[in-house]
């Protein structure tokens, strides 16, 4: 598992721990990775979180197009493998997670063990920092630092 905050991880342990999911990736809304497990290459990372915020925007739209609340959470089930993909709320803003889980277990466990683990970033997440610049004097330091975070390079 990797993550770019630390108070992230032992939520996120627990949950893969509960769920046995085989694959997750936390992201913002935007798309921006904030942890992921499973993943083996880092442009897997990045396609499945570009693909995930953008599926949660088109139904969030779509949702707002027939007057409705949010459509919620997508979930798709194959043969050997589903996934679930549900934006959610923290302290630290609009995320989203996608999780990859096989036959060893069910969507509805994944759900459960799910709510905790947004209920545990809830209560592990410290407060948000102040805003500074948008574009920080060391942009591509930090960019670079968070990617070697992530991708354990």
């Amino acid at each position: 598992m990797r993550a770019i905050e630390p108070w992230v991880e032992p939520p996120l342990s627990a949950f893969l721990a509960e769920s046995a999911a085989r694959v997750t990736l936390l992201m913002t809304a935007s798309g921006q990775v904030v942890a992921q497990h499973g993943f083996t290459r880092s442009l897997d990372v990045m396609a499945a979180a570009a693909l995930g915020a953008g599926i949660v925007a088109s139904t969030t739209e779509l949702a707002r197009i027939m007057g409705t609340a949010s459509l919620g959470n997508a979930s798709h089930q194959g043969a050997a493998m589903g996934i679930f993909l549900s934006p959610f709320d923290t302290p630290r803003g609009r995320w989203i997670a996608l999780v990859v889980y096989g036959p060893e277990t069910s969507l509805g466990l994944v759900q459960l063990f799910f709510g905790r683990m947004v209920a545990d970033l809830a209560g592990a997440a410290p407060a948000a920092p102040k805003a500074g610049p948008v574009l920080a004097e060391n942009f591509e330091a930090e960019l670079n630092a968070s990617l070697r975070s992530l991708f354990g390079r």
